[in-house]
């Protein structure tokens, strides 16, 4: 009788918690998300005269909208540890990020997991699912300039001329650095049984962690943010002017992200808002490659990208053997290191999205009482 009776304690709890913790995401986003769309509305004349400059606060925000969504994993124990490369000196630099995908959980570890990594964050376009347009912070994506992508066979290659289109509309527009897509194009539960019957048919390796890579978002990206020479290689500039009139030098590295979640047990959006699991700690590896490394001529760049998914598929065999990573080249150890959230820094952010929100509605309330 005790032991039930102290369960249904622990029941109750996190129910409690998981109530609390919806309550005030619902509260944080009815906050912070209007009063992104106002500051950028009443900044709109800015946007007219001198665009970098919007675009560059923009982004200030749009980084701390996304340290909001990653302070309510951290305040549940969600933390990250990384492996391999460390990105943080390439931050300044262009780069195409390519990134294993699990579940929703995905998304909001990547926001973590990205808050130190300079300029990287706030530069950032993301390629995501259709349906992530119609979630609370799809208008948020959506003025940011991410670029939604629709699956399916009947949809693949308009979509393909679209995000092409959408690059030239605005990525350079909006002085971007980083672009970050999930080339197996969807979730691994619901894309595994595929991918295992298209490598059994085509003689290709067999995948229990990942997936088999889509060629169409990479190649398109490659081939609108890189500079092609006339045999096809990667040119150094891509010969359109940054905001300084600079040539940007287009892409510079490919960062292949590997997100592991101990048992194998992906952590989902609903895990992040409720808080419902225990503490836990999702890992991340990094391995850079300098573009001039990867083709972009569709054949060879399939043989890299199924290559690339294949070591990734070696890379969580490993860890969930061994609880690690296996150790780079030339090292004997697999050395790791926690990912440091600054607790008073998300309070702030938290406190300023507040005190917007509260600021917003007294001026909208006197706003309303003069006009009627």
């Amino acid at each position: 009788m005790a032991q039930l009776l102290d369960g249904a304690g622990k029941l109750g709890w996190v129910l409690l918690k998981s109530v609390i913790r919806f309550l005030f995401m619902l509260c944080n986003n009815c906050v912070a998300i209007p009063s992104y769309c106002l500051y950028l509305l009443l900044l709109q004349p800015l946007r007219i005269w001198d665009s970098p400059t919007f675009w560059y606060i923009e982004g200030v925000m749009f980084k701390w909208m996304l340290a909001m969504v990653s302070s309510w994993g951290w305040f549940a124990g969600y933390t990250v540890t990384e492996w391999g490369d460390d990105v943080r000196p390439i931050s300044e630099e262009e780069a195409m990020v390519i990134v294993n995908h699990q579940s929703t959980g995905d998304v909001c570890t990547l926001m973590m997991c990205l808050q130190d990594k300079g300029m990287a964050l706030q530069k950032m376009m993301w390629l995501m699912d259709h349906v992530f347009k119609y979630t609370n912070f799809g208008l948020v994506s959506l003025i940011h300039g991410d670029f939604f992508i629709r699956q399916g066979k009947a949809y693949r290659d308009k979509q393909l001329v679209y995000l092409k289109d959408h690059l030239e509309k605005y990525y350079h527009n909006r002085d971007r650095k980083w672009i970050v897509l999930f080339p197996e194009g969807g979730f691994l539960r619901k894309r595994r049984e595929t991918s295992q019957l298209f490598a059994k048919k085509h003689s290709l390796p067999h995948l229990n962690h990942v997936t088999l890579p889509r060629l169409g978002a990479t190649q398109v990206i490659l081939k609108t943010l890189c500079a092609q020479q006339e045999n096809g290689s990667v040119g150094s500039e891509t010969g359109t002017p940054n905001k300084t009139g600079n040539k940007r030098k287009g892409l510079q590295w490919v960062v292949d992200v590997t997100i592991a979640y101990p048992k194998a047990r992906p952590m989902d959006i609903q895990t992040w808002i409720f808080g419902y699991r225990p503490p836990t700690i999702t890992h991340v590896h990094y391995r850079m490659y300098p573009i001039k490394e990867v083709p972009v001529e569709a054949e060879a760049l399939t043989d890299w990208l199924y290559q690339k998914f294949v070591e990734k598929e070696e890379l969580l065999n490993h860890f969930y053997a061994k609880g690690s990573f296996p150790p780079q080249d030339g090292q004997k150890e697999a050395a790791s290191r926690p990912m440091i959230l600054d607790p008073v820094w998300l309070c702030v952010v938290q406190s300023i999205a507040f005190a917007s929100g509260y600021a917003w509605y007294s001026v909208l309330q006197y706003l309303y009482c003069c006009l009627f």
